[in-house]
């Protein structure tokens, strides 16, 4: 009897240690089937690799992608829907000037690249000396100071400006060379129709739609609307592995910023 009695408080035990692990592995799935269908529709976490949109958004920060901000398409939804034409967008809605938008680059292997949305459909966009114009009327921009993000000091006229586009939308803009890089005078670009006109806020220092290497942007390549900083570590003090540097290495000032 004692060795029935042993037996069963082992099998008692088996069972319910079966049951919590297997309560667990349901727990695990639920919360990865969760994080995957609000990955796939509704927000998605981006690292910015490069400083092509200093001063505002730095290398090391990781910003949160509204997928649904401009409606659906191959490109948000990550794999391709069988019923769904390329070109196609579900829930289409607008574009914003100034917006802060992730896309992918056609010209760039569907490489993600974030960038401001400065041009629309039918827009004519043209930089002189350095300087933006729109539909043929200036930008208007004040100076702010001479102290930029990652220009080393290269040329005296590096400064920051607050620039200012026709509906409202007011950033800040950095110039590490003056007026003198290639894509500072150029000659005029229409934008084509479903198409996007993006440019760098790090103007001297961004692969955007002056050069052959994005040009203008298909809107069906937009994968959303950059909403928030989430998380923001200083790369020249510790990597995103290292996680013992991340209390002197985190921007902790810049975390839930809102991007714009």
């Amino acid at each position: 009897m004692e060795g029935e009695s042993l037996r069963g408080g082992v099998d008692e035990a088996q069972m319910s240690l079966s049951e919590e692990i297997w309560d667990v592995a349901k727990t695990v799935a639920l919360a990865v089937v969760i994080t995957v269908i609000f990955r796939i529709f509704f927000w998605q976490p981006f690292n910015i690799p490069s400083g092509s949109m200093q001063p505002n958004l730095l290398v090391g920060d990781f910003v949160v992608v509204g997928k649904g901000s401009y409606g659906y398409s191959r490109a948000s939804l990550i794999w391709p829907l069988t019923r769904m034409d390329y070109k196609d967008r579900l829930f289409d809605k607008p574009i914003k000037r100034g917006d802060v938008v992730v896309f992918k680059n056609a010209h760039d292997r569907n490489v993600d690249y974030i960038k401001r949305v400065i041009g629309l459909p039918g827009d004519r966009i043209q930089m002189i000396d350095g300087v933006l114009y729109l539909n043929g009327t200036k930008v208007p921009r004040e100076y702010i100071s001479s102290e930029t993000v990652g220009c080393r000091g290269f040329h005296p006229d590096a400064a920051t400006y607050r620039e200012t586009l026709p509906n409202g939308v007011s950033y800040i803009v950095q110039e590490c060379s003056g007026n003198q890089n290639i894509y500072d005078n150029t000659g005029p670009y229409l934008v084509p129709a479903d198409h996007y006109f993006m440019m760098g806020d790090n103007r001297d220092n961004s692969l955007d739609s002056r050069t052959p290497n994005v040009a203008y942007v298909p809107k069906y390549q937009i994968v959303g609307r950059a909403q928030r900083l989430v998380f923001s570590v200083d790369g020249q003090k510790s990597h995103i592995w290292q996680i013992w540097r991340w209390p002197s290495a985190i921007r902790y000032d810049r975390i839930f910023d809102k991007v714009g």
